[in-house]
């Protein structure tokens, strides 16, 4: 059995009954309520002990200055409300949403962020952090913000978005939105705003339920990147989980990982009935379908000739708080796709 991001869980002290979700702020930045009706939500009892991706994390109390790497990161902050404990945010993967987009500009830590790429551990520690929040396994290394264990000698904690982890015991095999709604919660009891976190996903769940799911049996590629040989989402990543709750069946989800390199020769004999084209900034949607349509071979896919395009911004495929909307967003465009 996986160790799922609420499962793998540990507390070092039970949660006190106590705490009311009308002292957290959502990301409006009003007071939340409990619901009428429901039981409120607990606070969370320090010291807290988190397995996570198979790296013990104690939090002796709710971190207040914290880096982010990777959109999908910094976005869940924001949409928690916590934008003032951002001391620093690195790695974006394009602009901030639109719900969250003027909070941001008023952050100076989201409004220029420490670096483009992974930072390195020196331009991290020079903030002085009790937390570094990474969204990938990857961003935390010697060669990139630090090793887990250094930081945490130095006493800066580390979290890693629990459905990027890559242990097999820790992987989500496959990602499911109840995976993007733990992450969501386990956050909201890090930082001591649980009631937030448990707003934010009702909101979140009564969305992806009112989306109409398509019936027709459309055949899809998710085409992320590349021009000799494209990456596309895979059988197991938020891509599949995306396209699930559209209604579309993906091409390569046989392949049992992420995101996988796949021919073209593949996506020929595949012939997609659409394709969804993830747009970003050092590879636009614009420049796949010109290069989609230069091509003798991919000119002729039926998606290609039809025009079969669907977009979907580059931060709202990793596992997030954006991954509902993308649904929504996909939903709508494929709703408008007429098909012989």
């Amino acid at each position: 059995m996986r160790a799922g991001p609420t499962a793998a869980l540990v507390l070092v002290s039970s949660l006190a009954l106590a705490g009311c979700a009308g002292g957290q702020e959502l990301a409006s930045g009003e007071p939340s309520e409990a619901p009428s009706g429901t039981a409120e939500a607990s606070s969370t009892t320090y010291p807290l002990t988190l397995d996570n991706c198979g790296f013990d994390v104690t939090f002796d109390a709710a971190p207040r200055k914290v880096v982010t790497i990777k959109s999908s990161t910094t976005e869940m902050m924001l949409a928690l409300g916590l934008g003032d404990r951002l001391v620093g945010t690195a790695f974006p993967d394009g602009p901030v949403a639109e719900q969250w987009a003027g909070t941001a500009a008023d952050l100076p830590a989201v409004a220029t962020p420490l670096s483009d790429k992974v930072p390195g551990a020196e331009a991290v520690l020079t903030l002085a952090p009790d937390l570094v929040y990474a969204g990938w396994e990857s961003n935390l290394t010697a060669e990139g913000a630090g090793d887990r264990t250094t930081l945490q000698q130095l006493g800066v904690q580390t979290y890693v978005s629990p459905s990027a982890c890559k242990a097999e015991a820790y992987k989500p095999n496959p990602l499911t939105f109840d995976d993007v709604f733990a992450e969501i919660t386990e956050a909201g009891e890090i930082f001591d705003v649980a009631g937030t976190a448990q707003d934010l996903v009702a909101a979140q769940r009564a969305e992806l339920d009112a989306v109409e799911t398509d019936d027709r049996g459309l055949t899809a590629l998710w085409y992320s990147s590349g021009s000799d040989i494209p990456y596309v989402g895979a059988g197991i990543g938020a891509p599949q989980m995306i396209m699930d709750a559209v209604g579309l069946e993906n091409i390569a989800a046989s392949v049992q990982d992420t995101w996988t390199p796949f021919s073209f020769e593949e996506i020929i004999a595949a012939d997609p009935d659409v394709i969804v084209l993830v747009d970003s900034a050092w590879n636009t949607a614009r420049s796949k379908i010109d290069a989609l349509k230069a091509n003798p071979a991919t000119a002729n896919l039926t998606a290609v000739r039809g025009d079969r395009f669907l977009t979907v911004p580059f931060p709202a495929t990793e596992a997030g708080v954006r991954n509902v909307d993308a649904v929504k967003d996909l939903a709508a465009q494929l709703a408008a796709i007429t098909v012989p």
